[in-house]
């Protein structure tokens, strides 16, 4: 078992156009337009997409990878990593190692990507979906909080059913995404590298992403198929997508990550760590 397994204010799409998505699939022939991206009330840009079936993992991947078939249902996903100025204006503070207001924030731990997705929440008048006395989440509210695993993969494969969203060969993904080869030892500014066909930047590469689950290496096995959650506890969270000093094929869709939620080690890889948000689509009257 490798060492990465072991560590490893409303706003909406018309209805017509949330329809045309609603039958995407990883496996379509053709890969969709993108989503139209939307602005929330605190100005930052997300896109919704739509509900769907795709292949989640990779058989060709590590062991924690089976593929299988899982169901999602709509939801908002920010169209870039969180940004330090967005942080700082959230949440008062920038802890980041290498500043710039349109680097994505790091030095993040779980904990505190959580904190801001129910400080972003009441900023906007929605309702924290965090209960921060059990760390738990509370999906049937419509406040921010940070993706489930599949959420995200489906996200990260925007209809495509290969190892990255531009193929299978890692050859062009500097184009997309920096990693170890062209990062040149730290994280970069946000939406610089090409998006995916949905319109997402850096969803390979640039900082690891926190999601909401806990990791477990068989979870996959056993998981639901319609929008699975994770295990109900564990020692580590997911992280997702590579990050500065990845290898390409860290950087992959399918490749999964792990981490102490409270990690605190500075010196030793703490600031590889970033997220983005999501949110619930709860069918909101179109705008």
């Amino acid at each position: 078992m490798s060492d990465r397994i072991r560590r490893c204010a409303a706003y909406a799409m018309p209805a017509v156009l949330l329809a045309a998505f609603a039958c995407v699939s990883a496996h379509a022939a053709e890969t969709p337009a993108a989503p139209k991206p939307v602005t929330t009330a605190s100005g930052v840009e997300m896109v919704l997409l739509p509900g769907g079936t795709f292949s989640m993992g990779d058989n060709d991947g590590e062991v924690d990878e089976p593929e299988h078939r899982v169901t999602v249902s709509p939801f908002y996903i920010d169209a870039h990593e969180v940004t330090q100025s967005e942080y700082e204006r959230v949440m008062g503070e920038n802890p980041s190692k290498v500043k710039g207001d349109k680097n994505p924030v790091e030095q993040i731990r779980w904990s505190d990507a959580v904190r801001y997705c129910n400080a972003r929440s009441r900023q906007e008048g929605l309702e924290p979906a965090y209960d921060l006395k059990n760390w738990t989440c509370r999906f049937d509210v419509d406040g921010y909080r940070l993706p489930t695993e599949a959420e995200w993969e489906y996200a990260c494969r925007a209809g495509t059913d290969s190892a990255y969203s531009f193929g299978d060969g890692e050859a062009a993904l500097p184009q997309y995404g920096w990693f170890e080869r062209n990062a040149r030892g730290k994280p970069r500014p946000t939406g610089t590298r090409k998006p995916n066909p949905w319109g997402l930047h850096d969803m390979h590469g640039n900082l690891w992403e926190w999601c909401n689950d806990f990791y477990q290496v068989d979870y996959y096995a056993n998981s639901p198929d319609t929008d699975p959650r994770g295990p109900a506890s564990g020692e580590k969270k997911v992280l997702r997508g590579g990050c500065w000093n990845s290898t390409p094929d860290a950087c992959r869709a399918a490749y999964r990550y792990n981490e102490d939620p409270a990690y605190t080690d500075a010196c030793f890889g703490y600031d590889i760590y970033g997220f983005r948000c999501v949110r619930s689509y709860r069918g909101e009257p179109a705008k």
